[in-house]
């Protein structure tokens, strides 16, 4: 009797142990433990994991053009001063001057150098001149054309807003203000007073700024290849309802590689591309 009692003993105390085991081993997650380095479950999401409210930021940072875009968009690089919308960004490459968006009063680019490529004419002249940056590029599409045997000249770079009074109140007086505003700017709306544009022609049309320059061999190439260097032909066939001017095939203007490609590749205008 004592022996049954002996492992009645036994039993319950084997029952004991294994119930504490089970009860140690258990899923104790519910509630997290105190200084636990490992992660828990709340019901609260991870923040690392949560989805990023800046993802279109995200994107614009992994995308060049279109962060460039947004930093030069048309709606926000303008404001109104002296009763005229004034540009606010004069100095970026993406400026963009057109008949609704003047330059600053006295506006003059800070640094104004005269690119080493052969111009049309011999004499010293402010319209040698370029922006240091647009000027390194034209050296270069300069050098590659000859690579390739294409001769350039170039022949208009910067003018000023004295200079740009004077040539366009020639038009209006011998064309007429209507044919004038199609061919030339108002002071002050020129892009050649920022130091970004230049005109560029060739012997093999006699150097001259006009349409027929287009059809030569040197515009073609131009056209084509303007924008590995950061140019854009600015005034393209069939733009003048959204440019404001005449097809211009030699007058090219400085954006960067990047947006020039984009602009290129989406045949598309300068105001296009940023927004209007």
């Amino acid at each position: 009797m004592s022996r049954m009692k002996h492992r009645r003993t036994a039993i319950m105390l084997l029952l004991l142990a294994m119930s504490s085991v089970l009860i140690l081993g258990g899923c104790g997650t519910d509630t997290p433990k105190e200084n636990s380095s490992e992660t828990t479950q709340t019901g609260e999401i991870d923040p690392a994991l949560a989805p990023n409210d800046d993802s279109e930021a995200g994107e614009e940072a992994n995308d060049p053009v279109a962060a460039l875009q947004t930093e030069n968009a048309l709606a926000q690089t303008v404001e109104q001063q002296n009763g005229k919308a004034t540009v606010t960004n004069a100095e970026s490459n993406l400026v963009v001057v057109n008949k609704e968006r003047s330059l600053p009063d006295g506006y003059e680019p800070p640094d104004l150098v005269e690119p080493n490529v052969k111009f049309s004419f011999s004499e010293a002249h402010e319209k040698r001149h370029m922006r240091k940056e647009a000027a390194e590029a034209l050296e270069k599409l300069f050098a590659n054309a000859e690579e390739n045997n294409i001769e350039l000249n170039a022949v208009s770079g910067y003018r000023s807003y004295k200079r740009q009074q004077s040539l366009y109140s020639y038009y209006v007086d011998t064309q007429g203000e209507e044919y004038a505003s199609r061919v030339s700017a108002v002071p002050g709306t020129s892009e050649h007073q920022t130091g970004l544009a230049i005109d560029v022609s060739s012997p093999s049309v006699g150097n001259v700024l006009e349409q027929v320059f287009g059809d030569s061999a040197e515009g073609k190439w131009l056209a084509q290849h303007a924008h590995e260097f950061g140019f854009i032909i600015r005034y393209p066939e069939d733009g003048e309802s959204i440019t404001g001017y005449l097809y211009e095939p030699w007058h090219i203007r400085y954006v960067g590689v990047e947006a020039a490609t984009a602009v290129y590749n989406n045949k598309t205008t300068l105001e296009q591309f940023l927004g209007e």
